[in-house]
């Protein structure tokens, strides 16, 4: 699921947002640690530290640290996020590392800046891959300077915009802080000024609502409409985590009747009522979704290849080539991916074909299990088990390396059992003359009509899940 395991590494990503203030500030203001409380939906599911120092040639060291017990499915997983960031002491970014530990292991990312050029050092499913990246504008700066807002009189309706490299996304992401209010509080014993702001990071559709002290310490922070809350708290109380309730069921959308027959349908009629925006809508020849005052008409289809010439290697259509090429987290080009490609698929060129090639094979030779990992094409390649997730990861590695433009959807699936409803999914598109969607996990090299897309690309594009997880209802309509 992960969608889950996206608001672990997204969490990580907002609470880079360590304020203070100015080029030439008295660090000393800022020093010191904070622990926080990580809350899922209302369950503690962790717990993270952020602990800003000065080193003594003045450079600026930031570290945070977060761990998660998760739940999935009544099977328990750790995973932890740290992160360091170190500026000049004329505030300029001088390196990051940053790392993600999980059943998989350990993904590293180191990054320093070089003249004019970050050097990036990525290690992923024990595959190392060096980039020169342009140096990033982020300074202490961007991070700092909410506080010179606060110390100038702060008013709501003001605000701030700053940058943040983030090497996952290899990208510097935008964000932006507003002053929403100030109140009264008593902290420590003593009447403290205390603002309201909304953070906002535009390109992903993240959205946090908090409470900041003058200072620029966080007291509380609600990310994504409160799917993950932050609170601050003493460290002897912030570790004290035990494993949540079940992420999996929790997170879900149950239904107020069964489906019959829900694999075998050739459509689908639903009512969704929830927090969804326009990121979360697609239409297309295998979904629809229309707006109907508070809530979204869904009709599910299953793509119709009747009388569909699928298209022949080699592909070349200019407007699917970026879904073609190897990525950071899909090594598609990685020598054991392509050697299992062309096991797989042999000498055939029709696409489709090949399509149900690797679906079945990625189906028949995955293990099934629920994990909370990092994860990309090589490692699910070496290791074959894992849920959703690694099942289409493996996947889009092997279509890649046979040829084929595919890429990661992601959204909610229909589930019998004993608490039938939907449940957060993933799953992959191929083009073969026109995209299709297929679900390895199922056994499906056409999606069943019970999938409903709402989010489609790599760990980028599916953040936009966030704010809509655990606040959907869903009404069967036939």
């Amino acid at each position: 699921m992960r969608a889950i395991r996206d608001i672990a590494l997204t969490f990580a990503l907002c609470f880079t947002l360590i304020p203070a203030h100015g080029q030439d500030f008295d660090a000393s203001r800022f020093l010191g640690e904070q622990w926080y409380g990580l809350y899922m939906t209302g369950q503690k599911v962790g717990y993270s530290s952020s602990n800003v120092s000065q080193a003594e040639d003045g450079s600026i060291v930031v570290v945070e640290d977060a761990s998660f017990k998760l739940n999935m499915a009544g099977i328990k997983q750790d995973m932890s996020i740290y992160s360091k960031r170190v500026y000049e002491p004329g505030g300029g970014l001088r390196s990051i590392e940053s790392k993600v530990d999980d059943i998989s292991g350990t993904n590293t990312f180191d990054a320093k800046v070089e003249g004019d050029q970050l050097k990036l050092v990525s290690i992923i499913g024990g595959q190392r891959t060096d980039r020169l990246l342009p140096k990033p504008t982020e300074t202490i700066k961007d991070m700092l300077k909410i506080v010179d807002l606060f110390d100038n009189g702060a008013r709501p309706g003001d605000s701030v915009t700053y940058k943040v490299f983030e090497p996952m996304y290899l990208m510097e992401i935008e964000g932006e802080i507003t002053v929403e209010g100030m109140e009264s509080r008593i902290l420590d014993g003593v009447p403290t000024d205390v603002y309201k702001v909304k953070s906002k990071l535009s390109l992903m559709g993240i959205e946090s609502e908090g409470y900041m002290t003058a200072d620029g310490v966080t007291l509380e922070d609600e990310i994504a409409g409160g799917v993950i809350t932050m609170r601050l708290e003493p460290e002897a109380i912030a570790r004290d985590v035990q494993y949540s309730n079940d992420t999996v069921v929790s997170n879900a959308a149950m239904v107020d009747r069964r489906i019959v027959r829900a694999r075998q349908r050739k459509s689908l009629k639903l009512r969704i009522t929830g927090p969804i925006t326009e990121d979360n809508v697609f239409n297309s020849e295998r979904q629809s979704m229309k707006k109907e005052g508070r809530s979204y008409s869904f009709i599910g289809r299953k793509n119709d290849m009747e009388g569909f010439n699928a298209a022949t290697l080699p592909i070349t259509e200019a407007s699917v080539a970026e879904f073609q090429q190897p990525s950071m987290f899909v090594q598609s080009d990685n020598p054991a991916m392509v050697a299992k490609a062309k096991e797989i698929v042999g000498d055939e060129t029709d696409s489709y074909k090949i399509n149900e090639l690797i679906s079945d094979w990625v189906h028949k030779n995955m293990n099934p299990t629920f994990s909370a990992r990092l994860t990309n094409s090589l490692e699910v390649l070496e290791n074959l088990e894992g849920d959703c997730t690694e099942h289409s990861m493996l996947y889009i590695g092997l279509a890649r390396a046979a040829g084929l433009p595919a890429r990661e959807v992601a959204g909610l699936i229909y589930v019998e059992g004993p608490e039938p409803g939907f449940y957060f999914h993933q799953w992959a598109g191929v083009w073969v003359g026109k995209w299709i969607e297929v679900d390895p996990t199922f056994d499906q090299p056409i999606a069943d009509a019970t999938h409903i897309k709402l989010a489609e690309g790599d760990l980028f594009g599916q953040a936009k899940l966030l704010p809509i997880i655990g606040r959907l209802n869903i009404q069967v309509l036939d």
